[in-house]
């Protein structure tokens, strides 16, 4: 959940870099929070007309911002441009990647800033 949090913490920042465990737990707890939405959507019977989660949507609305930052972190995390985030099937093999060691352009390494 500290992934989650400290991505939301710096929901607004396209500077500097992000692991893949900071990326994916936040991918992670947002698709457990999506789920959730849907199911107390369903148990409470919230817009039974429509097939798609009311909730859910709104909640993808809100961290569309912090989304788009840790992706774009994530890139800088190994040597691209968040512009990469752009490039299908290409972003999603430099999202499973492992970070450059050591400093980039983009600034220090992350794993050595948490020891």
């Amino acid at each position: 959940m500290k992934w989650y949090l400290k991505v939301l913490m710096n929901y607004a920042v396209f500077g500097g870099r992000a692991r893949r465990k900071e990326y994916w737990m936040f991918v992670l707890f947002n698709y457990i929070i999506t789920i959730s939405l849907g199911a107390i959507e369903g148990l409470l019977n919230i817009a039974p007309s429509t097939d798609e989660s009311v909730l859910g949507n709104f909640y993808s609305l809100l961290i569309l911002v912090p989304s788009i930052a840790v992706a774009v972190r994530r890139m800088h995390d190994v040597g691209k441009s968040g512009w990469f985030c752009l490039i299908p099937i290409y972003n999603f093999i430099l999202l499973v990647s492992e970070g450059d060691k050591g400093n980039n352009k983009y600034g220090p390494d992350p794993k050595e800033i948490e020891q």
